[in-house]
């Protein structure tokens, strides 16, 4: 542990190699109060005492063998193992679409028709063209996004421009990244100067 640095390390160190247990137990007690003294505002901290000792059992790795005033957290319980995070499974048709959007078409495909899943289609369709005009840096025309839909539903949902206008959309460029940083920048500068 770092914040009580080297040579209390190398004491602990000392202390696992003692072979008698009643001075290996004094050694503990005197690192321990030598722990104490490096800290003395914390003194006046609930179980301060029990900290110093589980401090001393990690910093002997729990390879110290005397008799712990306190009950001591074993490693597990200091460092406890993360639960495993599962990953949705299945394949993606359009990586450049993702998950959800694949998602929301299937919920459009349950809803009956209506204003309701028309507008549903429409801000699919438009977020669809958004990105895929981020991974293909080129306009892309309604027609395609439209068979993509079709593609994503199994055929359950048919549009055509007729029935919806996307608009027109284009990928951020470079210089337009720049120069927002740059206007970021001199407001940043400007805010300080006041």
């Amino acid at each position: 542990m770092p914040e009580y640095g080297r040579a209390v390390q190398k004491m602990v160190d000392h202390a696992i190699t003692i072979e008698d247990r009643a001075e290996r137990q004094r050694c503990a007690n005197t690192i321990i109060a030598v722990m104490g003294n490096m800290y003395p505002q914390l003194r006046d901290m609930p179980d301060f005492k029990h900290k110093l000792w589980d401090h001393l059992a990690v910093m002997a790795d729990f390879k110290l063998d005397i008799e712990y005033p306190y009950e001591v957290s074993n490693a597990e319980a200091l460092h406890p193992t993360p639960q495993r995070i599962e990953y949705p499974k299945g394949n993606i048709r359009y990586l450049h679409y993702g998950r959800c959007v694949q998602e929301m078409i299937q919920k459009a495909c349950e809803m009956p028709e209506g204003e309701e899943r028309m507008q549903l289609l429409r801000l699919i369709a438009a977020q669809m063209k958004k990105e895929y005009i981020l991974w293909n840096k080129e306009n892309v025309e309604d027609r395609k996004i439209f068979e993509d839909i079709y593609e994503y539903s199994n055929g359950q949902i048919r549009l055509d421009a007729d029935q919806l206008n996307l608009g027109v959309y284009r990928a951020p460029s470079q210089q337009n990244q720049k120069n927002q940083k740059n206007r970021n920048g001199q407001y940043r500068k400007n805010k300080k100067k006041h």
